[in-house]
């Protein structure tokens, strides 16, 4: 069992940044890559970014390109995702999840654990 908890979320304008973290506990933390996840109002939940367990290797949609980083420390059990140049459709609950198998995992089903989520608000 791992449990997975989110802070970090907030209002901020377009153009502006935030950064979400979230705290692992329970398994072995390295036998898990971790991913973050975003859902909107009336929209399917959406892959977002994905980090390996080591931390060297990471995956992101398109969209969030050259503008979010994610990152692991795994020395403190966190995972991390720092959001640049944020836009109004960047509103979403973000979730982070933990999955055991192959990287990268960009599917919901690939992960078995997953957090509350945390509410990103972009305003225009």
């Amino acid at each position: 069992q791992v449990q997975l908890v989110e802070s970090g979320g907030g209002l901020v304008q377009a153009g502006g940044s935030l950064r979400l973290s979230c705290a692992a506990s329970g398994h072995t933390f390295t036998n898990y890559a971790m991913g973050w996840f975003r859902q909107a109002p009336g929209k399917e939940r959406e892959f977002v970014a994905a980090v390996n367990w080591s931390g060297v290797n990471t995956y992101y949609v398109d969209s969030v390109k050259g503008r979010f980083t994610i990152s692991r420390d795994n020395a403190k059990n966190m995972v991390y995702l720092q959001m640049n140049s944020l836009k109004p459709e960047d509103t979403a609950v973000y979730s982070c999840a933990a999955a055991p198998g192959a990287f990268p995992a960009v599917r919901v089903f690939e992960y078995d654990y997953w957090g509350q989520g945390t509410q990103v608000t972009v305003s225009s």
